[in-house]
């Protein structure tokens, strides 16, 4: 079949006021950027005019600039889900002018599939290569692309000539069947694959490709310093105790790790620690971290949605991939992140707090459990189905006026049940058979900044002690109170909630 070669002016023409779009991509990899970008124009022109122009927007996971920035600021988003990382986004969000809707990334795809967010009438790919027949070969990421091709009305593909050919045969895709006709999925190693290198899709949907050079929009992350180095150094001593003891197999176990310099600086200190032996990846996003750990042979396999790495470090993995074809895979988020798969293979999760509480809580999406940060991600995905479940943060924030370890989280996205190791540059607390008395105890003695040592244990005094779980449920945000109030969670006086 030929198809129709279209401008992006002409691609974002066909969506109307009112339309969900569906998009391809996971992180700013893999993302769909011409289309939405002409497409906040035809907004900023419609508002003009005083005319309404809404859209929804399904994605894997956040986008770049030239998705959620601009549509953000040309006040084109009228839904959005899930994950997002945009500062424009964000403020839009905050302010109330998005409907937001923040879900585990593992059941982005089912949900819309089930039907719960509404009809897909257009999706937007970015392909490195489409063939006549109908096979779109994604770039640098899977998210929920097979799902929006298969749902949407039309599909419009960004051919992008700025990923390699090179891509091709990186990806293994695969959807599940919805229930009652769900099978298992069979994966039982990092390496399995068990779909097909490309999304097979009729090829009359196909109603518009757009020839694009345009790199992903990679962010950056703050290099590693004396604190980030201390927390990777506690996790790579805690997991290579774990398996001294024989906690953690010999033979180790399947990592899954976030995004940022917390996480970069983890990856980094299990790769230097040779008591650990080379280990595999089952994780959401690959980093330039681990790149460069497989190149070290310190990390023997990677499955992931997406490459999340810089420009220079994906064009090298395009010039390497005779080296990088058996030991690299990108699937679905509905796979990279299924809950059955995790459970199943023993992954050991890390991933980032913004804060947790004595017993064990986590919050890792809300600033002072109102403002959203940037979404729940794939933590929940893996934290609740982990061998190990691991948060780290900085113990404080904001020069020391803000503690990471709080009486009372200010939202809640990880419960107690779920968390089983909390780690800071102060040091491990290992929560797991301990009651949460005993949590408590661990924490703040493990965990907690010496500046907020003795206002927690002063926080404990004000409780009876006799509870299953102890709290003054009136002093329970007194730090949050005191942190809005003054601006350093250190000048609290519990003597008022006395």
């Amino acid at each position: 079949m030929a198809f129709n070669y279209i401008s992006a002016a002409e691609a974002a023409s066909l969506i109307k006021h009112g339309y969900n779009i569906g998009l391809s991509g996971f992180t700013p990899a893999g993302t769909a950027k011409a289309v939405t970008a002409e497409l906040a124009k035809i907004a900023e022109a419609e508002h003009a005019k005083g005319n309404p122009f809404q859209i929804g927007i399904f994605t894997g996971a956040s986008t770049g600039d030239s998705c959620d920035g601009v549509l953000s600021r040309a006040k084109a988003i009228r839904y959005r889900a899930p994950y997002t990382t945009n500062s424009d986004f964000r403020k839009a969000v905050n302010s109330g002018e998005i409907a937001y809707n923040d879900i585990h990334l593992s059941q982005m795809a089912q949900e819309v599939r089930y039907g719960f967010m509404g009809k897909v009438n257009i999706a937007i790919i970015e392909a490195c290569e489409v063939t006549p027949d109908g096979k779109i070969y994604l770039t640098a990421a899977g998210g929920i692309a097979p799902t929006v091709c298969r749902l949407a009305d039309q599909i419009i593909v960004e051919l992008n000539a700025a990923h390699s050919k090179n891509a091709m045969g990186l990806h293994d895709v695969y959807e599940p069947l919805d229930p009652p006709y769900r099978r298992e999925i069979p994966i039982y190693k990092p390496s399995d694959r068990i779909g097909q290198p490309y999304i097979q899709v009729d090829p009359k949907k196909i109603v518009g490709i757009v020839e694009t050079n345009w790199p992903d929009e990679a962010r950056g992350f703050a290099e590693a310093d004396p604190l980030t180095d201390k927390i990777g150094q506690n996790v790579a001593d805690f997991l290579a105790a774990d398996m001294k003891r024989g906690i953690i197999p010999s033979t180790f176990l399947p990592l899954q790790s976030g995004v940022g310099n917390i996480a970069n600086a983890v990856l980094g200190a299990l790769g230097r620690d040779k008591t650990i032996p080379a280990f595999e990846m089952y994780t959401e996003v690959i980093q330039n971290s681990v790149i460069g750990l497989i190149r070290d042979g310190r990390v023997k396999f990677g499955s992931a949605c997406s490459l999340t790495v810089t420009n220079d470090c994906l064009q090298g993995i395009y010039d390497d991939m005779d080296f990088f074809r058996d030991k690299l895979v990108l699937r679905p988020s509905e796979i990279s992140n299924s809950p059955e798969v995790v459970r199943r293979l023993g992954v050991i999760s890390i991933n980032t707090a913004i804060e947790a509480d004595l017993y064990g809580n986590v919050n890792s999406t809300h600033i002072g459990g109102t403002k959203m940060m940037n979404g729940i991600g794939g933590s929940g995905d893996f934290t609740r189905n982990a061998y190990i479940s691991i948060f780290t943060c900085p113990s404080v924030a904001k020069e020391g006026k803000i503690s990471a370890i709080v009486p009372m989280v200010s939202h809640a996205d990880h419960s107690e049940h779920d968390v089983n190791i909390i780690i800071t540059e102060q040091g491990v607390a290992d929560l797991r058979g301990k009651s949460p008395k005993e949590r408590a105890q661990t924490i703040i003695e493990n965990c907690v900044h010496p500046d907020y040592k003795n206002i927690l244990w002063d926080y404990l005094k004000l409780t009876d002690g006799k509870a299953q779980t102890p709290h003054a449920l009136r002093a329970a945000l007194g730090m949050h109170a005191e942190l809005a109030k003054s601006g350093d969670m250190k000048n609290i006086d519990w003597a008022q909630y006395k």
